[in-house]
């Protein structure tokens, strides 16, 4: 078994190179040739902690894994990031464990990457003005990764502990972007694309914020409870996600489908618009992207930071 550390990815794991991995998987996704297990989150009953289970197999790339971990919202008396994962590969010829990777970086990284493969595809024509929602950990992530997928000119954020925007200030003055703090109404109205990374468990984007031309990546929810967004805004939107059966069941789009607002049916797979299958947003004034995080994300992350490993010596032989 090869084991690389988490101390290694940020040497090995590039955002160009997460993000051609989770386009590629999403593609494939979208032709059937990979799919995702399904998911096993619960609160243990334990420092408010969320544990899980995320694997797949994408036939394609023959790629079989898991990753596990959750969420730790308390880690910061340890001096520790609240997303705490292991990513696990094996062979999927024989069943044997290939590989264990730390996962937390990348799980930043495959995060940051699909919102941006969904920006690359879905944002209108000519978008500027990015909104942020949320300055946790993962939003500078996100800044970036949208940022090397479109030309924007200008950073708006919002976050619910105003003591945090540093974060987006910093991230933005990184990228040679002005950033301005705003209220949410001014973040629906003025920013074309918006990306939402929090934790809340009730809407804090309003159907009334959004009035323009607008793609939303909603990228914080991935339990079920957990929501960003305001049912109504969902309603009127052009919709997209990574997988639907999870996006219905623990992601953005559960609370619309819940209250009767859309059908299952009226949601896309983003693989589809990467394949050419399906225009996009088309004529839509509005789109979201609901990024659940699928099992197949860090299987693929990993596999690339595996790869990457081997070729440069960092990767350690265990026998099992």
């Amino acid at each position: 078994m090869l084991v690389v550390a988490e101390r290694e990815i940020a040497g090995l794991m590039t955002p160009e190179a997460a993000y051609d991995a989770i386009e590629a998987v999403f593609a494939a996704m979208a032709k059937d040739q990979a799919y995702n297990f399904p998911v096993v989150r619960e609160a243990i009953g334990h420092e408010d902690a969320l544990y899980g289970f995320k694997g797949g197999f994408d036939g394609a790339a023959l790629t079989l894994g898991l990753k596990a971990g959750g969420y730790w919202p308390q880690n910061q008396k340890h001096g520790l990031i609240n997303h705490q994962s292991t990513v696990f590969l094996f062979d999927a010829d024989t069943g044997r464990v290939a590989a264990a990777v730390g996962g937390n970086l990348l799980t930043a990284l495959r995060t940051a990457a699909a919102s941006a493969v969904s920006i690359r595809y879905l944002a209108p024509k000519g978008a500027k003005v990015l909104g942020m929602i949320g300055a946790g950990h993962q939003s500078a992530f996100q800044m970036h990764a949208a940022a090397r997928v479109h030309g924007f000119e200008k950073v708006i954020g919002w976050n619910p502990h105003p003591e945090m925007l540093t974060r987006l200030a910093d991230t933005a003055t990184e990228l040679g972007l002005p950033f301005e703090a705003v209220d949410l109404p001014t973040l629906g109205a003025e920013a074309d694309v918006i990306i939402s990374i929090t934790s809340a468990f009730s809407p804090l984007l309003l159907d009334a914020h959004v009035t323009g031309t607008t793609h939303i990546a909603a990228m914080g929810t991935d339990t079920k409870g957990k929501q960003e967004l305001d049912p109504a805004l969902v309603a009127r939107a052009r919709l997209f996600t990574d997988e639907v059966a999870q996006s219905v069941a623990i992601g953005e789009f559960q609370h619309a489908v819940a209250q009767g607002l859309i059908a299952e049916e009226a949601i896309t797979q983003i693989g589809a618009v990467v394949n050419g299958i399906h225009p996009g947003r088309g004529d839509a004034a509005l789109t979201i992207f609901d990024g659940t995080g699928v099992g197949l994300q860090d299987l693929a992350v990993a596999q690339a930071v595996v790869k990457l490993a081997q070729a440069k010596g960092l990767a350690q032989k265990v026998e099992i």
